[in-house]
């Protein structure tokens, strides 16, 4: 008799193969595994010790940008230290394989570029980039990043002298326009979604599943924690994200 986790990697596996256009999408659970800390996971997450909207919202950055600088710096440590996990690679692989057809990540880190995976579509933003909220200049963030991360240094406008903000969405911001389209045209374009490392509780991200679903797709969600969305997938494995996906891998989707 099969193991309940093979009956699932089985399950998952026909879905995928039968699947028309699968898409992932993913959050901070599949980054953990690489050292980098989620925000809302019971005990470990960070917003358990720090005040979200006192430190990573717009208007606490327009207040005391060193405040948000402070309260970023080791998580952005941790992120230049990190590197892709066995998940990231699997995505990679079932991408370049050609049955997985784009990532929507709620992460900033880069990692799934990194782990070689060429559709990702960042809905909440990125660290590549920053931008003065005084005179809209923008600009790379390697000029300033390593600097930061090794003194702490804020990063400043080379136009107006104003502290730059790093092109990741706040609480308070709307997120990319252009991005977020992206990823609800391939909700709807997709007839397989992946839930990976998300517990789905940031709107508008959150209803991407259900919209999803609304549309005839079926839905797995792979996550150590329950999510609003596991009463509507095909499929639910409370496992690790970096043991699930390579072994969806190794058991030769193709």
């Amino acid at each position: 008799m099969p193991e309940p986790m093979s009956q699932d990697i089985h399950h998952l596996r026909e879905l995928l193969l039968a699947a028309r256009y699968a898409i992932a999408l993913t959050g901070a659970g599949i980054s953990t595994p690489s050292g980098i800390p989620d925000f809302r996971s019971p005990g470990a997450g960070l917003w358990n010790r720090a005040d979200p909207f006192a430190t990573a919202s717009i208007w606490a950055f327009r207040d005391s940008p060193e405040t948000f600088y402070n309260w970023l710096r080791p998580l952005a440590r941790a992120a230049a230290q990190a590197h892709p996990n066995a998940a990231h690679l699997a995505l990679a692989d079932l991408e370049q394989q050609g049955l997985l057809r784009a990532v929507i990540t709620q992460n900033v880190d880069g990692l799934h570029q990194e782990a070689g995976s060429r559709r990702v579509l960042e809905v909440h933003g990125h660290t590549r980039t920053a931008t003065c909220l005084n005179c809209l200049d923008s600009v790379p963030t390697e000029s300033y990043w390593p600097r930061f991360l090794a003194e702490g240094a804020l990063p400043r406008c080379r136009r107006c002298h104003e502290v730059l903000k790093p092109d990741v969405v706040l609480f308070g911001e709307p997120l990319p326009y252009e991005v977020m389209a992206a990823a609800q045209a391939e909700t709807l374009l997709c007839d397989l979604m992946l839930v990976v490392g998300s517990s789905l509780d940031v709107m508008p991200v959150s209803d991407l599943p259900f919209l999803a679903r609304r549309r005839g797709a079926r839905l797995v969600v792979i996550n150590y924690t329950e999510t609003p969305a596991d009463t509507v997938a095909d499929l639910v494995l409370r496992a690790n994200v970096a043991e699930v996906l390579p072994q969806l891998v190794a058991a030769r989707v193709v």
